[in-house]
């Protein structure tokens, strides 16, 4: 059995609002809005390696918040697990610094304005579920 990579997302708030990311590759999902992150290293934690993917994606300090239920099957062997996330108070403002060439901060009403990845639009579905709940 092959083992699985996992990879992280972070839905990544200022206040109400939620940062997407586009991709800018690879080909086949650039021009497509995504939540930023990236695989876990080996004897990373989750939460260790969202906030090292930030920093090194969009130049920012974030903390990780709570884990958005459920996990989404990418290409084999990659499963993707999104957690919800802030910026610290001192953190830069985000930059797309690699994989991305635009980011979009989207208030609740915006959110289904960009073309989500389809994994990504699993996740977002619960976590709009979930802060529905919580308002």
């Amino acid at each position: 059995m092959t083992e699985r990579i996992v990879v992280v997302a972070a839905a990544l708030y200022d206040g109400d609002r939620l940062l997407a990311a586009r991709r800018s590759a690879p080909p086949v999902l650039a021009g497509r809005w995504e939540l930023p992150g990236g695989k876990v290293e080996e004897g990373e934690s989750s939460e260790a390696a969202l906030v090292r993917e930030l920093r090194e994606e969009l130049g920012v300090e974030a903390e990780v918040v709570a884990r958005i239920p459920g996990e989404w099957p990418l290409k084999s062997p990659y499963v993707l697990q999104a957690w919800t996330a802030h910026l610290v108070p001192t953190s830069p403002d985000p930059k797309p610094l690699q994989d991305h060439d635009e980011l979009r901060w989207l208030a609740p009403g915006e959110i289904w304005d960009v073309n989500w990845l389809d994994q990504d639009v699993e996740a977002i579905r619960i976590l709009e579920r979930l802060r529905g709940a919580g308002s």
